[in-house]
């Protein structure tokens, strides 16, 4: 069988059938991404309450801490979706399951920041900047993770915000832009002509393949049907510019409404809300892409979680350590790594403990799949200790 009659031979399962998780991993001969690898993260600002997310079911300290929005245990109702006997997800995260149960995607709990910090401005600056407890730090570690190896292609690093984010901040050349369809050389010749002074027919065909990435022939593959939230616009578009070829290693996007102090709700409600659209987004993103998915990795992170034991406003409070999330191909899923503190020790008495640093999440995923050389370039001052995540 030739290539272009496998091409069109998957093309027609994915269509017809429903699209098993680990076809990307299965298919990868089948991709058109040349071996191209990109790492996509999600922030979700605001603080996501982990415990309610990646549920500790096993353990009757969590419903004790939380009589009002706790979340029940499997096979009750409105309970958690068992993951290995000990954690279940959270019931709105259920498209996401098959991928766990397929080991392509795994979760990583009592994950964060070392700082103590209960700032949400703050932690997320130490978070983008990759250097917790330290404001002096001028750039982001996923700048400085590019800048090491950056393909020379103007569309190399892309945020999906109106203005760059600290975590791109710095010399990698990272682009920030809402809407592909609009993106053209005249608006951005400045930033254009300043990375291209010398070869501008480079911008011009980044161009002209950006605005082919937005056309009607780029409609959404597989069957795939996003959420027409913000995170699903921007995991879209993500998906467009992997898909057109136009070089993109390092693409982020945002996600508000984690910060649930008041009427978070159990297995309905506020936070359920959020984690409903949070999960569609990244299912139709994985969908999307199918057997590209072999040569991507996204991966979730927030600036801390939320306090053990519920406020008497039936929300919680800002915490401490939270759950992280990894998707991919190349990842090794189907696990909750990390290790797990326990509820009856906590951290300053009210937060779960961060036993898994998030630079210890991100390294293996800039150094085995992105390929960066040097990951002390990019987490300076630290002992990198890099979770087995591929």
């Amino acid at each position: 069988m030739n290539r272009r009659i496998f091409l069109r031979s998957a093309g027609l399962v994915l269509a017809g059938t429903a699209l098993t998780p680990g076809v990307f991993a299965r298919m990868a001969m089948a991709s058109t991404t040349k071996g191209r690898k990109t790492l996509v993260t999600i922030f979700q600002r605001g603080a996501v309450d982990g415990l309610n997310m990646v549920v500790p079911y096993a353990e009757s300290a969590y419903y004790t801490a939380r009589p009002s929005i706790a979340i029940s245990r499997p096979g009750q109702e409105g309970g958690a979706l068992d993951l290995d006997g000990f954690f279940g997800v959270h019931p709105a995260l259920a498209p996401l399951v098959p991928y766990f149960k397929d080991k392509s995607a795994a979760f990583i709990h009592a994950a964060g920041s070392p700082d103590s910090t209960r700032s949400h401005f703050d932690a997320q600056d130490f978070m983008e900047s990759g250097t917790p407890g330290v404001k002096s730090t001028r750039d982001g570690f996923l700048a400085r993770a590019l800048g090491k190896k950056a393909n020379g292609s103007p569309l190399s690093a892309v945020s999906m915000t109106s203005s760059l984010p600290r975590i791109l901040a710095g010399s990698a050349d990272a682009i920030a832009m809402t809407d592909i369809s609009r993106f053209n050389v005249r608006q951005h010749a400045g930033s254009f002509e300043q990375m291209y002074a010398s070869s501008a027919s480079e911008a011009f065909e980044a161009s002209k393949i950006l605005s082919a990435a937005a056309s009607a022939r780029l409609a959404p593959a597989n069957g795939a049907e996003y959420p027409r939230t913000p995170l699903g616009n921007s995991l879209k578009q993500i998906a467009q510019l992997i898909r057109s070829d136009v070089g993109l290693e390092v693409a982020f996007a945002d996600v508000e409404g984690w910060d649930t102090h008041a009427g978070q709700g159990g297995s309905n409600g506020q936070l359920a809300n959020s984690l409903r659209q949070f999960a569609a987004a990244i299912a139709a993103f994985a969908r999307d892409l199918g057997s590209r998915m072999s040569d991507v990795v996204l991966v979730t992170t927030s600036e801390f979680g939320r306090t053990v034991r519920e406020n008497g406003n039936r929300g919680t409070d800002h915490g401490h350590g939270t759950v992280m999330m990894t998707l991919g191909g190349a990842i090794k899923g189907g696990k909750v790594h990390g290790r797990w503190p326990g509820l009856s020790s906590l951290y300053e008495g009210r937060d779960l403990a961060v036993t898994t640093d998030f630079r210890d999440v991100f390294a293996p995923l800039l150094t085995a799949h992105l390929g960066v050389a040097d990951i002390r370039q990019v987490f300076p001052r630290y002992e990198v200790r890099p979770l087995r995540l591929i």
